[in-house]
């Protein structure tokens, strides 16, 4: 099957066909996937002469629905998307954090140590996410270890998310405090040595992070 056919089979599953059929006209669905209404109507010959859909003519116009086979291709090709785009990778671009992240980390020092393993250095590196899209995609099948939060000084510190990854060979951990001024594009890295000096970044460069 051509790439253009399965965007068009793609296109009727977001207009609802799977489990009933959907009015569709030539020009609308042409409209949306730049090509002619001759082109389209090639394609919808195609997946119905593969067995992905079925066609219903009446005065109205043309009713298509997503046929058992058209299902089971749609449901394979996200599992293999999700597969590829949730494979523990991320890629991101070093920004200027607002400067609080020293002192964040040096109040849960000690519960870092216990819960990650390494002494942190006190300051976080910044990275705004660009594959995939949030760090909530980016993170979804990865486990967190849970750094509870504490009392100090008649102030709460509130539990703070933990996910282990490693970046050209330095392992470290993204950390999502409970209550974050951060956009969901913006991850923040802790680790035992000063990342930006380590790995000699300045803002803009581009990274990858493993998740582990």
């Amino acid at each position: 099957m051509k790439l253009k056919a399965l965007l068009l089979l793609i296109n009727l599953a977001k207009r609802g066909a799977i489990g009933k059929e959907v009015m569709v006209t030539l020009r609308e669905l042409a409209k949306e996937l730049n090509v002619s209404p001759q082109t389209i109507l090639r394609w919808l010959d195609e997946l119905e002469a593969m067995g992905y859909i079925s066609r219903r003519y009446s005065k109205r116009g043309t009713s298509v629905s997503i046929k058992d086979k058209g299902i089971k291709l749609l449901e394979n090709l996200y599992e293999e998307l999700s597969s590829a785009l949730y494979s523990g990778i991320i890629v991101g671009e070093v920004v200027s954090g607002i400067g609080e992240g020293a002192y964040y980390v040096q109040q849960y020092a000690p519960l870092i140590r216990e819960y990650l393993g390494f002494d942190p250095y006190p300051g976080t590196l910044n990275v705004k996410v660009i594959f995939p899209k949030t760090i909530f995609d980016a993170l979804c099948t990865s486990r967190p270890i849970i750094i509870p939060g504490f009392m100090k000084d008649g102030r709460t510190f509130g539990d703070v998310r933990a996910y282990k990854v490693r970046i050209d060979g330095i392992e470290g951990a993204i950390v999502i405090p409970s209550r974050t001024i951060h956009p969901p594009k913006i991850a923040e890295i802790i680790a035992p040595v000063n990342l930006r000096k380590a790995l000699n970044l300045k803002d803009g460069d581009r990274i990858r992070i493993e998740t582990i």
